[in-house]
């Protein structure tokens, strides 16, 4: 995630915009094991960080509270959720059953000149797996193929859904960079085929495989420890 903190004229941005860069910065807190199951969220500190009033913020947690992420409690404030290991894993199979069906409308959808611009996404992410752009690249790849559903409603609900993954979040993890480029390559290759169950099984298996992750990096961060 981009600093925020400070940021120039972040105050004169839309009141949505500022709940969206709220609500990030608070996943990103969550994920990152700064924040941990039952944990208060500091409001005052939260707005401080961002440079603007309270008010994004806690319409942030409102919003996080209808993910799952937040529980807020009347006259106590907003504490993280329990979150267990099978919630997070969950989430991930939700994305994954959404995305699969996306990929299977794709591999039917999918122009020739979309299909190369996946190609193109692919073999940028393979050459320079480590840059910063990788998560731009990820992003980009996933999204033609779920606009490529020609659904509304399902890239509705997977944007809903990949919200809740910070920005940043698997930069940490050794093994999610490798495994996520072997996933894109055999779901182009579906694609290029034009087999759609095979594309749906492949992404389904590519966000389980992401949840279980998620899991063992929020382990190794302590999320779980008393």
């Amino acid at each position: 995630m981009a600093e925020t903190a400070g940021a120039p004229g972040v105050t004169s941005e839309p009141s949505s915009v500022l709940k969206q860069i709220a609500a990030q910065e608070i996943r990103r807190l969550v994920f990152s094991g700064g924040l941990r199951p039952g944990a208060k969220v500091d409001q005052d500190a939260i707005a401080k960080r961002l440079g603007f009033s309270k008010l994004p913020v806690r319409e942030a947690l409102i919003a996080l509270e209808g993910e799952g992420i937040i529980q807020v409690i009347p006259r106590r404030g907003a504490f993280v959720a329990q979150l267990s290991r099978e919630d997070v894993r969950d989430h991930y199979w939700m994305l994954g059953t959404i995305s699969g069906l996306a990929a299977e409308r794709a591999a039917i959808n999918l122009t020739d000149d979309e299909l190369i611009e996946l190609d193109r996404v692919a073999t940028a992410m393979e050459a320079d797996a480590t840059s910063d752009s990788n998560e731009r690249l990820n992003f980009e790849f996933h999204r033609v193929i779920n606009r490529a559903s020609r659904s509304r409603r399902l890239v509705s609900e997977v944007k809903m859904l990949s919200s809740a993954i910070p920005t940043g979040f698997y930069d940490a993890h050794p093994d999610w960079v490798a495994s996520g480029l072997r996933d894109h390559r055999e779901i182009l290759d579906a694609l290029c085929a034009r087999s759609g169950g095979m594309a749906k099984v492949l992404t389904e298996g590519h966000f389980l495989r992401g949840g279980n992750q998620a899991v063992a990096l929020l382990e190794g961060r302590g999320f779980w420890e008393e």
